[in-house]
Formats: C-alpha cells, structure tokens, sequence
C-alpha cells in the first residue's frame, strides 16, 4: 500500500464541491496576550479541554538554501550538527506546549515536498501515521530526515485537504501546525483550501523556518476576506526567538495567541456540529 496521498484519493477520487461564504463581518483576530500563562488561562477558559493535533514538515529543496543568514549557511534539516535545527526546535517547544491540550497524545504528522510527493501529496512520517506524542514526531523526524530527497515546489493544499478530512472524520476540533521554510508556489490554490478550511473546526499555525521572504504568510494571517474565521496564524520563527528571554515561551506564545479567540468564535457559530 502506497504511503504517499494525493488530495483526489483523500476524497475518494471524487472532486469536492465546497460552497465558499463571504463574511462581511470578518476581521483579523489580534494577538491580545503578553505572557503564555494568560494564553494558556484564556484557552481554558474558552473551554478548549481536548483536541486534536496535526503535524505538517516541508520537504521542499529550498530548505538547503533558507538558512544562509538564520542557520550559518546550512540546510534547514541538517540533523548532524551539534544543536538542534530549526524544525527539531520547533517540533520540542510546540510538542511540550500543545500535547497537553491532546489527550489521546495521538498525532499525525505528514511531510510534503519531496521528491515522489512534490506539489500534489502528503507522506505519513510514520507508516502507521499516528505518532505516540511529540517526543515520538522529534524520533521519527530524526529518523528520516536523513533520507528524504527534498524537491519542491511549496503546496500547503494536500496537507490542509487531510487535515478536513482528519476533522470531518473524528468530529472534533483540530490545530494543523505547518512548519515551512517559505512562501508558497501557487497563491490562488492555497489561499482557497485556507478559505476552505475556515468552514471547519479547524486552526491553522505555521511557523515559518529560515530566511524568507514572508510576506505572503502574513497576507494569510491578516487577509483573506472571504474566510468564515481569522483561521490562520503565521509566526516568524527566527524573530521570535532571536533576543527572546525565553524562547520556549515566546514561540508557544505566538503560536497559541489567536486560539482562544478562533475556538471561541467555532463555539458560538456552532461550527463543531457541522463536522
């Protein structure tokens, strides 16, 4: 059995017809809080107990490049230095802050952007796809990296298709977390399957890895009008750990900042009970 997805078979080869609302009261949630403990009471409180958790890694060429100013010259998924690289970094700091929201700690984690998946389907990290926890992601990561050949060109779709399909399937709400050396090939398509996505119970993190440019991210986070939600959040990972006290806190925080307010607003609009 083949482990590489392509969208139209995560769909049973059928198209997917999906009606694509304009909310004109839409608005770009804003990061409100200063500190993870605020974020993490705010969660709480908007009643966020168990959900669950998707993991995505870019397998795309242009990793070896991204870290000439960020990772002293040195592909992004080089795992053979003495300090971690940046997704190693990533996967620890997010796995430790995020796993506590997941109670059955199953995840499934997915690369994208290799040779044999390129721009037109996801692969499993693990062939059971399920992994044990984040500690389990980090080992498998380690596992593979190695042997992965990196290709190209950069498409969120496939991954945000699975992780629908993901929701509708448990019926509960999920965090996708992507994390990305940059900017994708096709606008259009992957600023559709955002919008798409928004219809979902469904948040969207991407941390982006390496040098840039990361303007359309933010075009992402910020833009996007005709979504039902601010479903997406972008979070710089270089200027957020660069100078920070704490790293640790300060990516949880940036990446945690806008959830309370999306799982709040999936709640009120009774978006979980259409999965």
């Amino acid at each position: 059995m083949s482990l590489y997805r392509n969208p139209s078979d995560l769909f049973h080869g059928k198209e997917v017809e999906t009606t694509v609302t304009t909310t004109k009261d839409f608005k770009a949630i804003t990061d409100n809080f200063g500190n993870l403990n605020d974020v993490s009471k705010a969660i709480q409180n908007a009643g966020v107990k168990n959900c669950g958790l998707i993991f995505g890694i870019d397998y795309t060429i242009s990793n070896r490049m991204q870290g000439q100013k960020t990772f002293g010259g040195r592909s992004l998924h080089d795992t053979s230095g003495p300090e971690m690289n940046p997704y190693q970094q990533v996967i620890c700091i997010l796995g430790e802050t995020l796993e506590a929201l997941d109670e059955d700690r199953k995840i499934p984690a997915f690369g994208f952007g290799d040779v044999r998946t390129k721009d037109n389907a996801i692969f499993p990290l693990k062939d059971e796809v399920m992994c044990d926890g984040f500690n389990e992601v980090l080992d498998i990561y380690n596992q593979i990296t190695p042997t992965v050949q990196l290709s190209g060109p950069t498409n969120f779709v496939p991954l945000i298709k699975e992780a629908i399909r993901i929701v509708k399937k448990t019926r509960k709400y999920h965090i996708l977390v992507i994390v990305a050396d940059g900017q994708v090939t096709n606008e259009k398509v992957n600023q559709d399957a955002i919008v798409e996505a928004s219809q979902w119970p469904l948040s969207i993190v991407v941390i982006g890895v390496g040098d840039g440019p990361w303007d359309e991210m933010k075009e992402f986070d910020d833009g996007l009008p005709a979504r039902q939600f601010d479903n997406f959040q972008f979070v710089n990972f270089y200027e957020t750990v660069t100078g920070a006290k704490n790293a640790y806190a300060a990516l949880a925080l940036s990446a945690l900042m806008e959830i309370p307010e999306q799982y709040q607003f999936i709640k009120d609009h009774e978006i979980l009970r259409k999965s």
